[in-house]
Order: C-alpha cells, then structure tokens, then sequence
C-alpha cells in the first residue's frame, strides 16, 4: 500500500520532487509512513523501473514518475527540473554499442541553462 500511495504521488506531479517532499505528500494520505520508508521504497520502485532518480551535481536527488522516454532539463538559477520533449535518440544505444563494442542499455541526456521564467 505505501509503494503504491508513493508511486501515485509521483505520477500526480510534475515538479519532480525530492524524497523529502514525496514523503510530505505521501504522508498526507498515510499519516503513519516515515521517511525511511518513502526512501527505501523509492529506491525499490527505480530498481523496478516504475520510477526515474535523476541527480543533478551536488544537488539531492529529484524523482520522476514518468518513465517515458523524455529529456529532462534544470534550470541553473532556481533550480526546478523541466521535462523536454525532444526528438527520439532511441537509435543512439545500439550506434555507440557498434562503434565501441559495449552493451548500451540506455542513455540519459539533461539540458541544464535558464528555464523561460529565470532567463
């Protein structure tokens, strides 16, 4: 019940939020979870693939509940984390595993700049 309460937080929002504020929201409907919990299992949902952790430099870890293919893009003075639809790049795994001889499984690309607000 609480991975589940944790994974629809997620996918109700688009802020990609810290595990510290998945808790607060998750906690508004399970009064008893505690963060420990929320972050064990945040873990467990990205192990399982149902969720994105995206870390972006020093800054804690931001999560996503879309697991679609997307980009993603952080805005450098407020620091709010944007999703890009951009062109597939989805052809870009097997390129580099040809011309390197590695098994690409998948390949993350981030924007980072000014978002429209912060310019």
């Amino acid at each position: 019940m609480q991975r589940e309460a944790i994974l629809a937080a997620l996918r109700s929002v688009r802020t990609h939020p810290t595990a510290g504020s998945v808790f607060r929201m998750v906690r508004r409907k399970v009064p008893s979870v505690s963060f420990g919990t929320v972050y064990r299992n945040l873990n467990l949902l990205k192990d399982e693939g149902r969720v994105l952790e995206l870390a972006f430099g020093k800054e804690c870890s931001r999560y996503d509940g879309d697991v679609s293919y997307h980009h993603h893009f952080f805005c450098l003075k407020c620091e709010g984390v944007f999703d890009l639809k951009a062109p597939s790049l989805k052809d870009l795994d097997k390129t580099v595993s040809a011309g390197s001889g590695m098994d690409v499984r998948y390949h993350r690309i981030n924007f980072y700049g000014r978002c429209k607000k912060c310019k």
